[in-house]
């Protein structure tokens, strides 16, 4: 299959990669400079009107003004195949989806969002779980790829702005569960107890899961190396608050995290794995 992608981060580049190593024909374009033989059998084009040559095309940059400069703005989607469907991979917020969504209507290109749950080792791994939305029939077409860069595709429905809402209230999850195993670790490390031995209690019985075995591990050893930037937290805690401006009750869980996040980012914690909130919230002074 003819594949496009537009956006080589570190997501990106995996996903590309695999998609190349499994015999697609991969064309690529990124916004910064790339070297010519990052996605081995790939190549990297020079424009992303280029990319659109394609069965389907992967977008996967960083967030809806990046999304907007790139193809809306340069106007990329102007000529593409007939046949093409437009994969948005990207963590963007529910009212951009809406946007791209009827875009791709009135222009009568196929359009599935499908953000992905998992770090950059994930993406290597071909492990990613998907959330896709859309027509049934885009979904079908692009599920042999899904195959390639992920272990499990979950269909949130027929509007494409359903997966970004899942994926943005999953995140809001994965923050919130950040945050309250900190906030544990201090009511208990006050009275002397090991926070190894109090997260190993907890994962091995009440809260056994991917979220806090993985985070509960980062604040053990204090190990919060990049792997998701604080920033990019921030980002998605926002448009979740966004994606529940209209809900007749207010998010209070939400309120308070994001503004621990954003507190944590101004300390200049921003670069660093969005788990870094919890050794904002143990070390505060730090």
């Amino acid at each position: 299959m003819d594949v496009g992608f537009i956006g080589l981060g570190r997501m990106g580049l995996a996903m590309a990669r695999n998609l190349a190593n499994a015999g697609h024909r991969v064309s690529a374009w990124n916004r910064s400079p790339v070297e010519p033989g990052a996605i081995p059998g790939g190549r990297i084009v020079a424009t992303p009107a280029e990319v659109f040559d394609a069965d389907v095309v992967f977008t996967m940059l960083s967030d809806d003004a990046a999304i907007r400069s790139v193809l809306l703005d340069g106007d990329a989607l102007a000529a593409p195949r007939s046949c093409l469907v437009h994969v948005v991979a990207a963590t963007i917020s529910v009212a951009f989806a809406q946007e791209l969504a009827a875009l791709h209507a009135d222009r009568g290109i196929a359009y599935v969002s499908a953000p992905v749950f998992g770090r950059p080792d994930v993406a290597e791994a071909g492990k990613l779980n998907i959330m896709a939305a859309g027509a049934a029939e885009a979904i079908d077409r692009v599920r042999p790829l899904f195959d390639v860069i992920g272990q499990r595709v979950f269909v949130m429905g027929e509007e494409p702005a359903q997966a970004n809402a899942a994926k943005v209230a999953g995140n809001m999850m994965i923050a919130l569960a950040i945050e309250a195993m900190a906030e544990a670790v201090a009511i208990t490390e006050a009275q002397g107890v090991d926070r190894q031995a109090f997260l190993d209690l907890m994962t091995q019985t009440l809260f056994g899961g991917r979220v806090y075995e993985n985070y509960g591990s980062k604040i053990v050893t204090g190990d919060f190396e990049a792997g998701f930037r604080l920033a990019l937290g921030l980002k998605d805690l926002r448009l979740a608050s966004e994606a529940s401006a209209g809900l007749p009750t207010p998010l209070p869980l939400l309120a308070a995290v994001r503004a621990q996040m954003t507190a944590a980012l101004d300390a200049g914690m921003g670069d660093r794995d969005w788990s870094a909130m919890a050794d904002f919230t143990l070390n505060p002074g730090r």
